[in-house]
């Protein structure tokens, strides 16, 4: 499987973007996802994992209640996801990844970036004051 995130670019603080994540070349249903970000002279840290039956996901603190990802809930197998960000602070500046992994299990979500070995290329999300 490979990963195409598109979606960022300049909002002011309080607004909103939406990211998205395409797969291609596999079947995207047996994958678990996630969304990371990396702003500069930082760590890349965890934002959104979602399972591969879309039921089950996990924010980092800062974005809770103000982010959403989601997939297809009819059909896991699509091949997209999404991040849904609302109410965007200058701290949530970064770039943002997608990134997947097989998972045997439909329900368990993964929070650690070296858990996933699939990424896309990165999306910028610069959020103004």
């Amino acid at each position: 499987v490979q990963l195409q995130a598109s979606g960022g670019g300049l909002v002011q603080a309080g607004g909103s973007l939406r990211l998205s994540c395409a797969a291609s070349g596999g079947y995207f249903g047996y994958y678990a996802a996630g969304w990371f970000r990396q702003a500069p002279g930082k760590e890349r840290e965890f934002v959104a994992v979602i399972s591969r039956s879309g039921e089950v996901t996990d924010y980092r603190d800062s974005v809770e209640g103000r982010f959403t990802i989601s997939r297809d809930a009819r059909d896991a197998s699509k091949n997209m996801v999404y991040l849904h960000m609302n109410g965007l602070k200058p701290e949530d500046t970064a770039v943002y990844y997608c990134a997947a992994r097989t998972s045997v299990r439909t329900n368990t979500i993964y929070t650690t970036s070296a858990a996933y070995d699939v990424w896309g290329q990165g999306t910028q999300v610069t959020v103004s004051s």
